[in-house]
This record gives C-alpha cells, sequence and structure tokens, in this order.
C-alpha cells in the first residue's frame, strides 16, 4: 500500500534528486527533459513582447461622441485623432504645426492635467496636414484625451468647447 510505504520510510534518509530520476526513469516514466534555459527565455520572450505591444499601444481614454459647433464627429472620429495626436507627439513629427502647446487661455475644465497638446479633429478622415478647420481634440503630454473644442461661435481665435467639454 503506497500509503503507508510513505508513512513507514518517513523517517528516511532524504535520497539524491538524480537517484529518483534514474528510479522514476527505471519504472517507466517518462520527465521532460526541456532544458530550464530554454523555458525561460521562452517566459521571458513573451514577457516582453506583452510589454512592448503595451508601450506601442498609446495609453488614451476612450471618449464618446461630440458635437462642435454643428458638426457631428463620432466616437471612433475622435479617438483617431487623439490617436494620431499622440503618435505625430510621440514621434516628434508635426504636419502643418500639428499637435502643438495649447495653453487653455479660455479656463476649460478638463479630465486630465496639462501640459496639452491641440490636434485638428476633421470629418474627412484623419488630419495628416494642410488646413485644420475650426475643430480640435485636446490631450496631454501622456497621451490621455481631454476633451475637444472649436473655433466655430469663438470670438477671435479662441475656442468654445465641444459638448461634452466645459
Amino acid at each position: 500500500m503506497v500509503f503507508q510505504d510513505s508513512i513507514d520510510n518517513a523517517n528516511a534518509p532524504l535520497k539524491p534528486l538524480s537517484s529518483m530520476v534514474e528510479n522514476a526513469t527505471s519504472h517507466g516514466a517518462s520527465l521532460n527533459r526541456k532544458p530550464m534555459l530554454e523555458v525561460v527565455f521562452t517566459s521571458l520572450l513573451a514577457l516582453v513582447a506583452l510589454a512592448t505591444s503595451a508601450i506601442a499601444a498609446p495609453v488614451l481614454e476612450e471618449r464618446a461622441a461630440t458635437t462642435c459647433g454643428s458638426t457631428y464627429y463620432t466616437a471612433d472620429q475622435v479617438n483617431q485623432a487623439a490617436q494620431k495626436s499622440c503618435s505625430y507627439y510621440q514621434s516628434g513629427s508635426a504636419p502643418g504645426g500639428y499637435p502643438h502647446t495649447y495653453n487653455n487661455y479660455e479656463g476649460f475644465t478638463f479630465k486630465v492635467a496639462g501640459p496639452y497638446l491641440e490636434f485638428p479633429i476633421l470629418t474627412s478622415g484623419v488630419y495628416t496636414g494642410g488646413s485644420p478647420g475650426a475643430d480640435r481634440v485636446i490631450i496631454n503630454t501622456s497621451c490621455k484625451l481631454a476633451g475637444e473644442i472649436t473655433h466655430t461661435g469663438a470670438s477671435g481665435n479662441n475656442f468654445v468647447g465641444c459638448s461634452g467639454t466645459s
């Protein structure tokens, strides 16, 4: 009986691991002899891949749709503009001068702390240069989406908030 054998051998001296492996294999047991280095390497490779994908993906809060003046933007359009703004900012690129610093002279209350960057949002697709239009997404330098603003309805070169930004 296996249980009884374990009790009888409880006070026996410990055997070296190598003798237990030899004993097990001589009785027909098979062992996975995969080198430990390969296991560690595979684990580290998976960890690096996971970390790289987390770093490569900007950290942006998903945002709802918004209306700037009479122009409606879907949540997808808002998020694509914010993602592109972050991508340009992180790469040091600024087509058409965007994204650039937004100083918040109007005093909007954003959901995230600054410093802020402004970037055009367009109904025709993601901004890549040229005329920026009147509407902007605002992100911070940590690539968190802060809000949306527009020149439409504002005096001079000022901004007013789009729906959801005050």
